[in-house]
């Protein structure tokens, strides 16, 4: 933050001529000198040709408008609202995109593909390069250029699997656990993991003397309202001494913290490790607003979010609603198809008494709540909670002394393909869902039409909807016919989907809740709501981190 409270970006000697070669009224873009590509977010290689130290040029400042969204929830201090925050593609290289924020102009203004041109705004020590429309336009707007990977070609980078030996065939999924889930709970986080840790444990027949590992994500401390402090704060709670451990943001999500104790299982570190993942973000943000929490950090933003948070990009949603605009743009998607995996979402919960909404919701709710940011309204968003979720991953020899019948891991999903920078990857889909989901089906003879139930991230239903195309539940851009009418993904359809709620009823749990309600579907416990005969289920999380796969199985 700034001392007038706009998020700026962290500026280093490296990025500085981005940052502040607006003072001459210019855009400098950085270029390799080998291969003459641009490229941006800045790095000390050039991505194309993998050659050392590019340089920095100067560019004309024009582009067309790759992406816009109106942000009507999240603005900026001292900026009137609503902001149009959008994506711009570059004349000189049209696959070096900026996140910038639109001036000088209204939403029925707009349309893709028009030629805008750069206008600069000071802030402290930070010049912004935002856009308007230019002032010379085509007769029609310009064709969205092509991803440099396109979607159709990710399947294709797919490395085969090196060894015979499965890693997955090792480990079980033995336990889960769950503590209390709602809004403003006003828990201490670290008792709400306690609390399911010691259910997981239980349900597996285990002691807490029996678990000998540990495995969570992201780790960290309390300040963002998603974590309680990691596998540090656990184990100085219960002192289980294990002799493996693993925490950490870096990984699709809970689903990643689950695989690398399943390869830690498998290479004989543990035996039974116990994997949690917490959120208190409703509490914390009561708190926040209550003062109770002192005074937000001024510092600036760093990493991926220091490039879209300055100009108003501060949530992902900004970022998932400009994709979801280029998938309506391209395929003929509408919101009605966003809203059909709501109301899917919105009637299972209704039969999950832990489910924090549970009221009948029909189309016309769904279209006319207030909008976030287009084309998302509120209905399109997960719900903030808090709650702690815990799974035992044991190793496979141990299945026959478990308390119940464990669940089997057939496959998993993790290979990167897609560029991992938000507004740089795949532009009509969630980033990173392509590439685990083409790789997850090279590790299995499984195929899609084996799948009995999926429970699929939707920390927005856009996530959802990509999640369906890319596990090959239907075409690229065939979503909006596939869940026309709600009937292919109810309980009692082709792919009963997010059959407690998911993250967009239920609550966000962050992907782990996802994982626990599959395991609750194939031992057959899910009473009003359970699938019949459920024997295989794919579950996924991770949205907009690097994201993976997960294909279950019942123990036979």
């Amino acid at each position: 933050m700034s001392a007038s409270g706009r998020p700026l970006p962290f500026v280093t000697p490296w990025t500085e001529f981005y940052w502040r070669s607006g003072a001459d009224g210019r855009l400098r873009i950085q270029e390799c000198a080998s291969c003459s590509a641009l490229i941006h977010p800045p790095k000390p290689v050039c991505p194309s040709c993998r050659v050392d130290g590019p340089g920095v040029r100067e560019v004309s400042g024009r582009g067309i408008l790759f992406g816009f969204t109106v942000s009507h929830r999240f603005l900026l201090p001292g900026v009137p609202g609503p902001l149009i925050v959008a994506q711009v593609a570059l004349e000189e290289d049209p696959r070096v995109r900026l996140t910038t924020r639109l001036v000088d102009c209204g939403e029925a203004d707009l349309e893709l593909g028009m030629a805008v041109e750069v206008v600069f705004e000071r802030v402290e020590d930070v010049w912004l390069p935002l856009f308007r429309p230019g002032a010379a336009q085509p007769e029609t707007p310009s064709p969205l250029p092509d991803d440099e990977l396109t979607a159709e070609r990710v399947a294709s980078l797919v490395r085969p699997a090196r060894v015979v030996k499965r890693f997955e065939d090792d480990a079980v999924l033995s336990g889960i656990g769950r503590s209390a889930i709602g809004r403003r709970l006003m828990t201490d986080p670290l008792a709400l993991t306690v609390a399911a840790c010691r259910a997981a444990v239980a349900d597996a027949g285990l002691t807490m003397d029996d678990i000998d590992g540990l495995s969570t994500y992201p780790g960290g401390g309390l300040e963002h309202g998603m974590g309680e402090g990691g596998v540090t704060a656990l184990e100085a709670a219960l002192r289980l001494r294990p002799t493996w451990f693993n925490g950490g943001g870096e990984t699709f999500g809970p689903g990643g913290s689950v695989v690398a104790a399943m390869l830690a299982v498998s290479a004989g570190l543990a035996r039974h490790v116990l994997c949690f993942r917490t959120v208190w973000q409703s509490t914390h943000d009561t708190l926040l607003r209550q003062g109770a929490l002192g005074v937000p950090s001024r510092g600036r933003v760093t990493g991926d979010m220091g490039w879209g948070m300055p100009f108003g990009a501060t949530s992902a949603a900004h970022t998932l609603a400009q994709t979801a605009q280029r998938h309506f743009h391209r395929y003929g998607t509408t919101r009605e198809t966003l809203g059909w995996i709501a109301l899917n979402q919105r009637a299972n919960a209704a039969l999950d008494p832990s489910a924090v909404y549970r009221d009948p919701m029909t189309m016309d709710d769904y279209l006319s709540a207030r909008p976030i940011t287009t084309p998302f309204g509120l209905y399109d968003c997960d719900v903030p909670c808090d709650g702690s979720i815990a799974v035992v991953v044991s190793a496979a020899e141990t299945a026959g002394d478990l308390r119940v019948r464990p669940v089997r891991v057939e496959a998993v999903g993790t290979q990167i393909i897609e560029r991992l920078e938000w507004d740089q990857s795949t532009s009509t889909h969630e980033p990173q869902v392509l590439g685990p989901a083409a790789h997850l089906w090279t590790r299995t003879s499984l195929r899609p039409s084996d799948v009995d139930v999926a429970e699929l991230y939707d920390g927005f239903t856009f996530n959802c909807l990509s999640w369906i195309e890319a596990l090959g539940f239907c075409g690229l851009g065939e979503a909006k016919d596939f869940l026309a009418g709600g009937k292919n993904i109810a309980r009692d359809g082709i792919l009963p989907l997010n059959t407690h709620g998911g993250q967009l009823s239920h609550g966000r749990t962050h992907g782990m809740g996802l994982l626990h309600e599959a395991i609750v579907q194939l031992r057959g416990d899910a009473g009003e709501r359970q699938v019949p005969d459920a024997r295989v289920a794919v579950v996924s999380s991770g949205g907009l981190t690097p994201s993976g796969a997960m294909l279950l199985r019942a123990d036979r």
